[in-house]
């Protein structure tokens, strides 16, 4: 997978996607809005069971106890939390369908540095470019063909772009 101004090319197709709010950033922190330039690897693949099927053997179900820690001092920051969880978290199973089928990254994990930001995932886009917090956004059903196709450890490169935007 390489990030593109025209969209993400994986398998011989560009697909469109949204970037982070703010653009790409080689200095990713925690709530810049920012996408971490770099070479990433996906690292999971999570799916609403009572949304969807499971995309792929290797896809694990969201329940309603599964939350992502993005506390930057905490212990389990940028880790799969479950509920109850004090610390600050964002929840996996969301009422709206962003996180209906999620592809995580190994940005800023397994080891977290405080503050470097979390949560990095390949989600549903809210609407077509609309920006993330940092993630990178996809309509569902180019979504699903990529979860279809990716596998623990595909890389993903995001080069440092000038003028794209989301």
């Amino acid at each position: 997978m390489v990030l593109t101004p025209m969209g993400l090319r994986f398998h011989g197709r560009v697909i469109p996607c949204a970037i982070g709010k703010t653009g790409l950033t080689p200095a990713k922190r925690e709530g810049d809005g920012a996408t971490p330039v770099g070479r990433h690897r996906i690292t999971g693949l999570w799916y609403r069971p009572d949304r969807l099927a499971r995309p792929t053997p290797w896809a694990r179900p969201i329940g309603p106890s599964d939350l992502w820690c993005d506390a930057s001092g905490h212990a389990d920051y940028n880790h799969h939390v479950r509920g109850p969880f004090a610390a600050s978290h964002e929840r996996m199973r969301r009422a709206d369908p962003l996180y209906d089928l999620v592809l995580t990254t190994d940005w800023n994990w397994p080891d977290a540095r405080a503050g470097g930001g979390s949560a990095i995932f390949l989600h549903q886009w809210r609407r077509p470019h609309f920006g993330t917090e940092g993630c990178i956004a996809f309509a569902r059903s180019d979504l699903r063909w990529i979860a279809a196709r990716a596998a623990p450890g595909t890389r993903l490169i995001v080069p440092p772009l000038a003028g794209l935007s989301t």
